[in-house]
């Protein structure tokens, strides 16, 4: 999708009071390292779905994967840490953004304001289980994708207001455990439809979900029809190829939050295919930083594919074997388009607008819609 280049007016950023003090057990300081043993509390997810299960072929993606389950991950002391780490004042005044598709963002912070975020998602251990639901050994995309955090958090009024509307409801929401379609999940998302940028993302449930209803991310499968995958529980993750399936974050009801964690993933090989794109994350960074980390891991896989290329020359040669012209011309056009594509990502700076992304625009997919209107059911990820 091509950057716009028109302008449009800056997004209000809301002010608000973190939602903190009820979830701190005890002071959360910095010296406080991630240790595998104390911090993880990982418990597999009871399914995950294919890619052939929405549709779409095995081979659409990197791995046959799509979604799994929510499943425990991380300990409440981890969570604690790394609200903690969030809500320190320099990252809410240096690293904020907003966009047209989310309200506030926090991007960019691990590396150099949370420690404890940054060692928990590069520790081998974690790594281990994302590869392990994944399906291919998996490494963070760059320091700068480690922990991006998408707020919304409401007044007692508006809490209030959703409580009123889920009693009204009660009846769809018996019937439909929760996943009736509702004014507030459609209309209002969290994040709006889009595919990601990278491979796959790990979203990270840091908020308490105790009196949440809905919150699920939104699937598009490849016929059209909506999936609804049930939203993780404080300290669950979900894993999502985010970056070939279209989805969207939906709002949670009756609850004053609702803060996400979403750490982005690539295969360790420099010999997996790599069509990571930077649309969805341009207006939303400080380009210098998020160019630097592009360009050079996109550098390292080309330098580690140019190593293989001229090793397997070299004995082949040694083997005194005739020159494999067309497989290295074929090395030789892959490599253009693979520069190409970097090329065509990196976007200069003055034709990049901060805080507008392309969306795209799914009409809801209506399923059996009777004649009172009530809210079409979706489809589920059980």
């Amino acid at each position: 999708m091509a950057v716009a280049t028109q302008r449009v007016s800056a997004l209000p950023r809301p002010s608000f009071k973190p939602i903190i003090e009820h979830t701190l057990k005890k002071p959360v300081q910095d010296a406080v390292k991630f240790d595998p043993k104390k911090h993880l509390a990982y418990t597999p997810p009871t399914q995950v779905t294919m890619m052939k299960d929405i549709g779409y072929a095995e081979d659409t993606g990197i791995s046959p994967m799509a979604v799994s389950q929510p499943f425990q991950l991380f300990s409440p002391e981890a969570i604690q840490q790394m609200r903690a780490e969030i809500f320190k004042p320099e990252v809410m005044e240096n690293c904020s953004f907003s966009s047209n598709i989310a309200a506030r963002q926090l991007r960019g912070y691990a590396s150099k304001y949370a420690p404890f975020t940054y060692d928990a998602w590069h520790h081998p251990e974690t790594l281990a289980i994302m590869s392990e639901i994944a399906g291919v050994d998996l490494i963070p995309q760059f320091d700068y994708e480690i922990g991006n955090i998408n707020l919304s958090v409401k007044t007692d009024e508006q809490t209030k207001e959703e409580l009123d509307a889920i009693n009204k409801q009660k009846t769809y929401f018996a019937e439909d455990e929760g996943i009736a379609g509702c004014p507030w999940e459609d209309d209002k998302p969290i994040v709006g439809w889009h595919e990601d940028s990278y491979p796959f993302v790990c979203v990270l449930m840091l908020s308490d979900c105790t009196n949440m209803v809905g919150g699920e991310t939104a699937l598009r499968t490849a016929n059209g029809e909506i999936m609804k995958v049930r939203g993780p529980q404080e300290g669950c993750g979900v894993i999502l190829q985010g970056r070939y399936i279209t989805h969207q974050a939906l709002r949670a009801l009756g609850a004053k939050e609702r803060i996400t964690s979403v750490t982005s993933f690539r295969p360790r090989s420099a010999f997996k295919k790599d069509d990571t794109v930077l649309t969805t994350v341009r207006p939303i960074s400080d380009l210098s930083e998020l160019y630097y980390e592009f360009a050079e891991y996109r550098c390292e896989i080309m330098e580690e594919r140019l190593r293989k290329e001229r090793k397997d020359m070299m004995a082949r040669r040694r083997a005194r074997k005739k020159f494999d012209t067309v497989g290295h011309k074929r090395f030789l056009e892959e490599s253009a388009a693979f520069l190409e594509h970097s090329n065509r990502e990196m976007v200069e700076d003055s034709k990049v607008t901060s805080g507008y992304i392309d969306k795209i625009d799914i009409p809801d997919v209506v399923v059996g819609a009777t004649e009172d209107a009530r809210p079409a059911k979706r489809a589920r990820v059980e």
